[in-house]
Formats: structure tokens, C-alpha cells, sequence
């Protein structure tokens, strides 16, 4: 069975990895306390040390717009991390998975982003996601690149758990209603990407680039709505309706860091390697509130 080093072990993905990886081989989980990925020789010395077959680095700097006020440190995390690992797993003949986002496009596409699109990020944090996935690329490592979006579960900060705290609190909200997404829960991304590495450990030919996101979309404002619905039906005592939720444009609601508009992927090459189908995101949605509901009872 092979050695597993999984960092970013209590993110929401790292944390659902610890279980899906778990009957695959040893998994040594390390987190933010075990190792500081910027400083590239305690992040060199420790793959060296476990010496891993797989690599499985869901560790990233996630802040968006705190990015723009820190570009060093996001560029530290997600591209000079990405590479030294990448220079290692080549170095260990391991294979690499790691996970980039949908902030590498700007978002103007009409369509779904293919993996073969280019990519043009808007803002530092999707600057420096590029960066790894270009050094990953460069490594001549093997490897698998999984990106993903709008990603949220019952562990760790998320939209998902923002929107209840607000409807619990609130009787009026305002929620941008012009970009575009699957939510995807972070159970399955973790799943999903335990499948993949099964079979790219099995058929090198698969590694490459792959989008993993839920089924179907939506606007943030659909997103939001769907969350209150879903808790009301399960009988949360919230102020807010799903009919109080004023849709706004991304405009009416300036952020730092610019989001790109459509942030859909299209993946049908991860469902064609697999030959599986992707679940409906509101599935996801309404499994998370029931866990976080029945924790709150």
C-alpha cells in the first residue's frame, strides 16, 4: 500500500481526505502547525523525510482579497509550495495531486471552462494558483491537477455556513446574483479525487489537468435561497425567508479582489476517465445542513 502525505489535513477538502484516503495506504495528515509551506526547507525537509509515495497537497492561501494585500505570502503558498513539492515527488518518482481553482479564468467565457482553455486570471490569488500549476507543470513530475470551486462542507468557513448564521440573525440580505458556479461540497471533491488517484496510479496515461465540480448551477443568489429553503424544510427557526434575499449585482457589491462572472467547469473529462456521473449540487447542499442541524440539536 502506498505512503500517502496529505497536507492542509484541517481545510475543508484536507479534512474529508483524511477519510477517503484512509483505504488507500498509510496517510501521514499534516496541517499548518506541522509544517509552514513558506519557508520552502521545512516544506523540502519534511517530504523528505516520509519519503511519500503520493503527494496530496490540499494546503492553499484562500483569503481572496486579503491576497491583494499580501501577494508574497499567497505566491509562498500557492506556486513556491506547489513547486517544491512537485521537484520532490519527481526526485521520489511519487505522484502529485494537487488542487487549483477556478480563479485562473476571468470568467467571460459563455460556455463551461475546459481544462484546455486558457487561462487568465483576475487577481492575485488566481495569479498565484496559475503560478503552481505552472510550476507543477514544468517539474516534469507525474501528476494531477484537480480544479475546483465554490467549495464548502460541514467543516471549516464557508458560504454555505455564512448564510445560515445570517438567516438566523437577519430578516433582509443582499447577495450577488451575476456570477455563476456549481457548489460543491468537499466530501465529494475528497472522494472523487481518491478514485482518481486509484486510477492514475494504475493508468499513468490519465494524469494531467481535470475539473471537479458538482452538477448543475447556479448565482450566489440561487445559492443563498436554496440554503434557507433547505434549512426551513428541515425545520430551522430562521428570520430570513428565501424571498427576503435581494439579488444584487456584483457591481452593488465591490469586493477587493475581482471574481470572475462564470466560474463553471466543464467535467466530462474527469467523468469520462472515471466513467462516472457528478451528483446534483443541491444534494450536497442539503446533506451538509442536515449534519450541521443535527449537530446543533
Amino acid at each position: 500500500m502506498p505512503r500517502i502525505l496529505l497536507t492542509g489535513k484541517n481545510g475543508q477538502i484536507g479534512f474529508e481526505l483524511q477519510r477517503s484516503l484512509a483505504v488507500l495506504g498509510e496517510v501521514i495528515a499534516v496541517g499548518r502547525r506541522d509544517c509552514d509551506f513558506a519557508n520552502p526547507d521545512v516544506l523540502r525537509a519534511l517530504v523528505q523525510d516520509i519519503r511519500p509515495d503520493v503527494i496530496v497537497n490540499a494546503a492553499g492561501y484562500t483569503a481572496v482579497d486579503q491576497a491583494e494585500r499580501e501577494p508574497e505570502l499567497a505566491y509562498a503558498v500557492n506556486a513556491m509550495a506547489p513547486s517544491i513539492l512537485a521537484a520532490e515527488a519527481l526526485r521520489l518518482d511519487a505522484l502529485l495531486l494537487h488542487y487549483s481553482s477556478d480563479y485562473v479564468f476571468d470568467g467571460r467565457k459563455a460556455e463551461p471552462y475546459l481544462e484546455t482553455d486558457t487561462p487568465k486570471p483576475l487577481s492575485v490569488y488566481g495569479r498565484s494558483k496559475l503560478a503552481g500549476e505552472e510550476a507543477i507543470h514544468a517539474s516534469g513530475c507525474r501528476y494531477l491537477i484537480v480544479r475546483i470551486s465554490w467549495v464548502f462542507g460541514a467543516h471549516g468557513d464557508n458560504f454555505l455556513k455564512t448564510i445560515l448564521r445570517l438567516a438566523h440573525e437577519r430578516q433582509h440580505l443582499e447577495v450577488v446574483a451575476d456570477q455563476y458556479g456549481a457548489p460543491t461540497v468537499a466530501s465529494l471533491i475528497a472522494d472523487i479525487s481518491a478514485q482518481l488517484l486509484v486510477e492514475c496510479l494504475q493508468r499513468e496515461q490519465i494524469q494531467g489537468t481535470y475539473h471537479l465540480t458538482a452538477a448543475g448551477e447556479t448565482s450566489w443568489h440561487g445559492y443563498a435561497q436554496t440554503i434557507v429553503r433547505a434549512a426551513q424544510a428541515l425545520g430551522m427557526p430562521l428570520t430570513l425567508s428565501a424571498e427576503a434575499i435581494r439579488a444584487v449585482t456584483a457591481i452593488e457589491y465591490p469586493l477587493t479582489a475581482a471574481r470572475p462572472a462564470n466560474s463553471r467547469l466543464d467535467t466530462r473529462k474527469l467523468r469520462q476517465a472515471l466513467g462516472t456521473t457528478l451528483p446534483q449540487w443541491q444534494i450536497g447542499v442539503a446533506d451538509v445542513i442536515k449534519q450541521l442541524y443535527g449537530t446543533a440539536r
